[in-house]
């Protein structure tokens, strides 16, 4: 006998340079998973030296084609990375839940070492017609991500950032290990 109800299920992806077990990925996985929602926290190939090509096949293998019960929280490069799968689908998709933090889709001017893999950024329009429920979160004073590429983004995406006073890029050495305005945007 089938209940009709499908289990929710999350999947947080990190940036350059960090791993699953990095900053607040752990502890909001934690959090998700005690409430109900089945998280996975997948390892981006190289993340010192990140292929889109590998990265790409790391998120399609993690989200898929994702429905109304499917999160994405996604953090710096991985945003980039998660909006370009979005993009890629060709069949019908709809996410119930997008969570961006210290996401860009322009160049970086700190590390231009990344000028390749962000190329033309991404072409997000009509994508937050497909997702239930979309929130931008930035800091105020981000080393390494320009206030105005997260808030440019968020504009692109017909939405204003969130701001977290004090939280750099929202690193473990920036002090955050938790984060709840994610857990927030997605546990509302």
């Amino acid at each position: 006998m089938t209940t009709g109800t499908t289990q929710r299920r999350a999947s947080i992806i990190h940036g350059y340079g960090a791993t699953p077990e990095d900053h607040w990925f752990g502890w909001l996985a934690g959090r998700l998973d005690a409430n109900g929602i089945r998280t996975t926290v997948p390892a981006l190939p190289n993340p010192l030296d990140p292929d889109p090509g590998q990265w790409a096949d790391a998120v399609r293998d993690a989200v898929g084609i994702p429905d109304e019960n499917t999160t994405v929280v996604a953090h710096s490069l991985g945003c980039l990375t998660v909006l370009r799968h979005l993009r890629s689908l060709r069949a019908p998709w709809n996410l119930g839940t997008l969570v961006l933090v210290a996401g860009f889709v322009d160049p970086l001017p700190v590390l231009p070492e990344l000028d390749t893999y962000i190329g033309d950024g991404c072409d997000v329009r009509g994508q937050a017609d497909r997702i239930g429920r979309l929130t931008v979160i930035r800091s105020d004073a981000d080393p390494y991500v320009p206030t105005g590429h997260t808030d440019r983004l968020a504009r692109l995406l017909g939405v204003r950032a969130g701001v977290v006073p004090g939280a750099g890029h929202f690193l473990a050495s920036d002090g955050v290990t938790s984060l709840r305005h994610a857990l927030d945007a997605v546990m509302p």
